[in-house]
């Protein structure tokens, strides 16, 4: 079955550019012109992967990003930023972004990260290299408790209960740490396990991941008790 594309894209010449590409290599892709045309495209049809320029008149990437987030925890969502332009990557991660390019890029590479974060975004494809699959529906990650189903974790119990959403790579992260308790994990070993081996991006992009999945699950995310950092090394989780 082919895979579904999103593209948001305002300027026409990347869009058909886009398109044209993935549509070549087998994917079924669906363009819009804006992010307010693909925010109404988006509930038509289960999509695999989502394409946003940040950029975009009237309603940005990130606006887009956080519309579909709010819906979907897991669709892989990708970045376009033009040459020189300043991108908050944080506030990209914070809405769920999993990867970011910039313009102009090469088909080879458009192809090879498309290609990566589908493979990672099927069901069981990171799992399985993080030892996840051994967990159960819902586990304790510290204090909290992540909900596999719901893609949520819940920090707290009562009326202080704190639920928030998890990102798909949130969630994979937090799998990992929790199947592998008191070991120490390379940054090298993490990026392997939740973008692949394919990764283009740098240790950066995880450690940001991890300190917003520690936002989440630490009680003083200043004061990791639960995601530690070995420095020069990695994280290791304390159960």
């Amino acid at each position: 079955m082919k895979a579904r594309i999103l593209i948001a894209e305002d300027d026409t010449n990347i869009r058909l550019g886009l398109m044209t590409t993935l549509e070549s290599e087998g994917y079924d892709v669906t363009a819009a012109g804006d992010g307010a045309q693909a925010i109404k495209l988006y509930p038509q049809a289960k999509y695999d992967l989502v394409i946003l320029d940040i950029m975009m008149p009237g309603m940005s990437g990130y606006d887009v990003c956080k519309e579909i987030r709010a819906k979907d925890a897991r669709v892989p969502v990708l970045f376009l930023s033009a040459k020189g332009e300043e991108i908050d990557k944080v506030v990209g991660l914070k809405l769920g972004a999993d990867d970011y390019m910039t313009k102009p890029f090469g088909v080879h590479e458009l192809l090879a990260r498309v290609e990566a974060l589908l493979r990672r975004s099927r069901v069981g494809g990171d799992a399985k290299a993080g030892g996840g699959e051994k967990l159960p529906a819902t586990f304790k990650l510290g204090q909290a408790v992540v909900d596999r189903k719901k893609f949520t974790v819940t920090l707290g119990s009562g009326k202080s209960a704190v639920t928030e959403s998890l990102t798909a790579r949130e969630m994979k992260l937090a799998e990992i740490f929790a199947a592998h308790p008191g070991e120490v994990l390379t940054r090298d070993a993490l990026l392997n396990a939740v973008w692949g081996v394919e990764y283009y991006g740098t240790t950066r992009t995880l450690d940001q991941h991890v300190a917003q999945l520690r936002k989440k699950v630490e009680r003083k995310p200043e004061e990791p008790e639960t995601i530690l950092t070995m420095h020069g090394v990695g994280y290791r989780y304390e159960a």
